[in-house]
């Protein structure tokens, strides 16, 4: 049997999901069971005058109503789990509902249970709610000015916190031949999965347990920060995660909906399920991004930079979330040089309160918005010194040879070769022969833009050390079993958090190797705090790095012990068998030896063990890596634009990704995709919009534009493989490349097929009437 890592081996989850069996959060049907709804405010700001539930409790079916004040005392608060030091953070109480005041447009009022979901939702209607509508602040820059309303009282000019990371001498800036400015805005985006949010809670009165089925991407986390919530011992708590449809971050956070659950299955004995509806999850469900960013670049006429100086205003929403503090920090603030060697980097953050749905982690969570400002201002640096932006990259790329780097801000990259993806990149483009081709086009009145992104990224969340020192509320080591039955068939745990990924799959592919058996022999159990005995879960592209680590390591143990075995029955010292292919040899005598599959039994039967060991054959493994991850890579994008109409054209896109050792390309060239495809949508189509009183403007897929498809050309990606040293697997994170990536590809392929025109920047999404606009005004200055 030869090494199956490496190879494109199909996703063993697929079969159940290709034919509509897979077992979802709205698939459990327990006896007695209630269903939940809540009445979420209509109002971005508003004081509660007063909630009559009379009526709604005399409809057909409904069980009970909860208001905020009924469980005052009862249920905590909603905690944030990322607390950044020296920010002066200032986290204002989150109640799992409102009690005196509503803060964003989809807070919860009240949740009604009821005997079926249909006499819920009629009975909602019923609850009559009288608000004294306030004035909201609604954008990050206008709610910090002197006299903006204030979300909470005392939180002054709203400001959340305010961190800083690195100085800079002003007299860099002034003695620099250039100094290039802009300030973007990354727009506020929806995680969109396919499944929307879900609870389900069972109580279990004869031994005061509770069973808490719901959609997350940590459950270990769920239970370590729900059980302070509902005032339940941890070893009371079980948090099972059953198939989820996409979480893309959304599912990270712990949400008020979760405790009131908990909280409401327990309180009424009877098993309660929860499934956020559509219009909910544009409301309610955590959002991403929405950040303005100020950049300042200083460098030389010939292209070496020296500094960089950056401002982020991040607008937080109404509280801060499960991860929301550290995104626009410490996964923003100190990647904020990318992929180069500028000796001074300095970064300030404002997290600000404003009455919106509260801002969180989402796909690449903080490293797109930082690859975003440093791609697009290297390339407004470029113009401005009549260089192509593709020789300003190279020339201040990190060198090959520096590695491990350590950067302005003192994060160091594990390994890099920045060149080769590029290298690879322009090869299947033919960069030379484009630019020609873009030339032509120009003399003949079209418009086609070339855009490049050669990006690192921060992942492998892992650390624990590094995690306590940034302010994280927990660990980030992983955690595995691997268990070796009679038969020689074997049992995975795992602590990570699957949900689209095929981490049975890839971890599949690595214990197959490792033990040297069939994958048919090896099954998986994820997402069950009472059968996995911790894990950290799955976010910032840390499963392979981190929980792979733990899974090859837990391998490896069992491997250990079967040599013992081996050794004990074939009459030789340990060091004498050699174990390939899933048979134990004796060296060089050839027919002396034992299949894994005899060691298992031999292990579990106990029968004949050497002196001492103890029976089965079982491995366990905790793995806390040295440091993070940095994959990186190359994205080009080429893209037509009509200036009749704005409208754009993509005509490819090469995506050539490093992220280490690639265990499986399909289903690293499929998350590449997934990543290419949100990314592409944020820079083209997708935006959440409040009006000026706070109100959604873009709450259902009539208003907020998602990617289809038929939107793009093939793709066309492949992987270069610079191994990583800080696990065993050398592998690198993927989920996230293709988003972080993509974003200002699309967008420096745009401005430079309008710089004809002037146009150095325009506002994402890239919609065609921003675009046609944008050309009409270049056209009247010209």
């Amino acid at each position: 049997m030869g090494t199956v890592v490496g190879t494109s081996v199909k996703r063993k989850e697929d079969p159940k999901l290709l034919t509509g069996t897979g077992y979802f959060s709205d698939d459990i049907k327990l006896p007695g069971m209630l269903h939940a709804v809540i009445l979420r405010s209509p109002h971005a700001h508003a004081k509660i005058k007063s909630i009559n539930v009379e009526e709604a409790m005399k409809s057909p079916g409904v069980v009970k109503v909860y208001t905020g004040k009924d469980l005052e005392g009862k249920i905590g608060r909603i905690p944030s789990s990322w607390l950044v030091p020296d920010s002066n953070l200032k986290e204002a109480p989150q109640y799992p509902l409102a009690i005196d005041r509503v803060r964003y447009v989809g807070d919860g009022v009240a949740m009604l249970i009821a005997e079926d979901r249909y006499a819920a939702k009629d009975a909602l209607d019923l609850i009559d709610v009288e608000y004294e509508v306030l004035a909201p602040a609604v954008h990050q820059k206008k709610a910090m000015e002197e006299g903006a309303p204030l979300v909470h009282d005392d939180v002054e000019n709203n400001i959340a916190f305010h961190w800083k990371a690195g100085e800079i001498p002003e007299e860099i800036f002034e003695s620099s031949e250039v100094v290039v400015k802009e300030s973007f805005h990354v727009q506020r985006v929806a995680p969109s999965p396919m499944e929307t949010r879900a609870a389900v809670g069972q109580y279990h009165p004869a031994t005061g347990e509770l069973t808490l089925y719901c959609t997350s991407q940590n459950p270990h986390i769920h239970r370590m920060v729900l059980s302070g919530v509902l005032g339940i011992s941890e070893a009371k708590l079980q948090i099972i995660v059953p198939d989820m449809g996409g979480g893309f971050g959304g599912k990270i956070g712990v949400y008020p909906d979760e405790a009131l659950v908990g909280y409401a299955a327990r309180d009424l004995q009877q098993p309660v399920k929860w499934i956020e509806q559509r219009n909910e999850h544009f409301m309610a469900s955590n959002h991403g991004r929405d950040e303005v960013i100020e950049v300042e670049l200083a460098g030389s006429r010939d292209g070496k930079l020296t500094a960089i100086r950056v401002k982020n205003t991040a607008n937080m929403g109404a509280y801060l979330s499960t991860m929301g503090p550290g995104v626009p920090t410490i996964d923003f603030g100190l990647m904020i040089t990318g992929a180069y060697d500028i000796p001074h980097a300095s970064c300030e953050t404002f997290g600000v309160y404003t009455n919106t749905t509260p801002t969180d982690a989402y796909r690449g969570a903080g490293k797109p918005e930082a690859t975003y400002q440093i791609e697009r201002i290297i390339d407004l640096f470029a113009r401005e010194i009549g260089m192509d932006p593709l020789e300003l990259r190279k020339k201040n790329f990190a060198p090959k040879e520096a590695f491990p780097y350590t950067n302005a801000q003192g994060l160091i990259y594990d390994s890099g070769d920045y060149e080769k993806p590029l290298k690879k990149a322009l090869e299947i483009i033919d960069y030379g022969k484009l630019r020609k081709k873009q030339e032509e086009l120009r003399k003949e009145g079209k418009l086609m833009g070339i855009g490049l992104s050669t990006y690192v990224e921060l992942c492998g969340f892992g650390p624990s050390a590094v995690a306590g020192a940034i302010g994280f509320q927990g660990g980030v080591w992983e955690n595995s079993t691997v268990r070796v039955h009679p038969s020689g068939k074997v049992t995975v745990f795992a602590g990570t958090s699957p949900h689209g990924q095929g981490h049975a799959t890839t971890f599949g592919q690595v214990v197959a190797d490792k033990l040297g058996i069939p994958m048919d022999d090896i099954e998986f159990v994820f997402n069950d705090t009472k059968a996995v005995s911790m894990g950290w879960g799955t976010y910032g592209s840390r499963s392979t790095a981190v929980g792979g680590g733990a899974v090859a390591f837990a391998a490896e143990r069992v491997v250990e012990k079967a040599k013992k075995i081996a050794a004990h029955e074939l009459e030789v010292a340990t060091d004498d068998i050699d174990f390939e292919n899933g048979v134990f040899k004796v060296k060089g005598v050839p027919g002396r030896e034992r299949t894994f599959q005899e060691i298992a039994k031999s292990a579990n039967y106990a029968w004949n063990l050497p002196e001492g060991m103890e029976p089965s054959l079982e491995g366990q493994a905790f793995f806390d890596p040295e440091n993070f991850v940095y994959p990186f890579g190359t994205h080009i994008v080429v893209v037509e634009i009509d200036q009749d109409t704005g409208e754009i054209e993509l005509k490819r896109y090469i995506a050539v990704d490093d992220v280490g050792r690639v265990i499986n390309p399909l289903t690293a060239s499929g998350q590449v995709h997934g990543g290419i495809a949100q990314g592409v949508g944020q820079a083209m189509w997708e935006g959440i919009v409040y009006n000026d009183e706070g109100q959604l403007m873009s709450g259902t897929f009539m208003d907020y534009t998602m990617p289809k498809a038929r939107f793009f050309p093939e793709i066309e990606n492949s992987f270069t493989e610079t191994l990583s040293p800080v696990n065993p697997l050398g592998s690198k994170g993927v989920g996230e490349t293709g988003t972080t990536a993509s974003i200002p590809a699309v967008m420096n392929a745009v401005v430079d097929a309008l710089a004809p025109f002037g146009i150095t920047d325009i506002d994402m999404p890239l919609t065609p009437e921003k675009v046609w606009r944008a050309i009409q005004k270049g056209r009247e200055q010209a």
